[in-house]
């Protein structure tokens, strides 16, 4: 479904990946083909402008909300395309959404009570607007039945092998993967992601504590320090830290720490127990098990798949 500013490139990457699935579907005899249409929203209604079986008829069962490359979609924006979405959903069309698309079924309502992701830079302002959405940002691929919801932009790379293992089966989709250089499986939002505090709430004591804890990154801090440094009741200070930020200063600082050491891992080659030291761990364990639980992978294979210097090593 085309709407203005969408990203052209998921529209037609997916048409060109569903074209490779239907190239190994015919390899293997298989009786099923994907047929891809474009349908844009016009003065008569939504249309066909392009469809790899024009010459046939009928209305889509899957229908694909692309991203955009611009800010999350507005209520405003979506009025004249929330009808359709309804119209299609009731008839018993699947709806998927990639990236920031998904603010689109929100405002539709049909989120309400389910889960769902998109880009995890938009996580925030996806749960301020729909906050009865269980919104999971960690993961690329959120399938709940008739509703599938994919991360970020280039997420439309794991929806469309979903989508193909639906309709053509995990030997086709398997093929297309390899032919596309795309892992089929085990890739999660998280491992991408990066920590983006709220520093916009009002709060001006909780902000006051934040840049304190950036310039004490890797340091031992204590609840009681921070809320000294805050100017609050230690109480006070966690109800009013959580409403401004979102999470728990113990759950802040962990997330703070995570990040300087992704940093750390990419770019340097200091052993795991001196960054685990150099960001405020004792226990090289202990940061191992926190690294796991907030990034989705283990140091050694986090190191592995983003450290800078071993790209070069492999380029070389």
């Amino acid at each position: 479904m085309l709407y203005p500013g969408c990203a052209m490139a998921s529209v037609h990457g997916l048409t060109d990946a569903f074209e490779v699935a239907n190239d190994y579907a015919r390899q293997h005899g298989g009786p099923e083909r994907i047929r891809t249409t474009h349908w844009k929203l016009g003065e008569g209604g939504f249309s066909r402008i392009f469809d790899s079986a024009p010459e046939a008829g009928g209305q889509p069962v899957i229908v694909i909300i692309p991203g955009r490359l611009a800010d999350a979609l507005r209520a405003d924006e979506v009025t004249d395309f929330v009808p359709w979405i309804h119209e299609r959903h009731k008839a018993g069309s699947t709806l998927a959404s990639i990236c920031g698309g998904a603010f689109m079924l929100g405002h539709a309502g049909l989120l309400s009570g389910r889960r769902a992701t998109t880009h995890w830079l938009y996580a925030d302002a996806f749960r301020a607007a729909f906050p009865d959405v269980d919104m999971t940002p960690g993961d690329i691929i959120v399938e709940d039945g008739d509703i599938i919801t994919a991360g970020g932009m280039l997420a439309w790379t794991d929806l469309g092998l979903r989508l193909v293992h639906r309709i053509l089966g995990p030997t086709v989709m398997a093929d297309t993967a390899k032919f596309l250089l795309v892992d089929p499986a085990g890739r999660e939002q998280r491992h991408y992601s990066r920590f983006a505090p709220n520093l916009t709430h009002g709060d001006k004591a909780i902000l006051k504590v934040q840049h304190w804890l950036q310039g004490r990154a890797g340091k031992e801090v204590s609840v009681e320090a921070m809320s000294a440094e805050a100017g609050l009741e230690t109480r006070t200070f966690l109800r009013r830290f959580q409403k401004a930020t979102g999470v728990r200063p113990t759950e802040y600082v962990q997330d703070l720490r995570v990040a300087l050491a992704r940093e750390k891992l990419e770019f340097s080659r200091d052993s795991v127990e001196q960054i685990a030291w150099d960001v405020g761990y004792k226990d090289p364990a202990a940061f191992r098990r926190v690294f796991q639980r907030i990034t989705g992978l283990g140091v050694g294979a986090y190191r592995e798949r983003f450290n800078a210097n071993a790209a070069v090593g492999n380029l070389a």
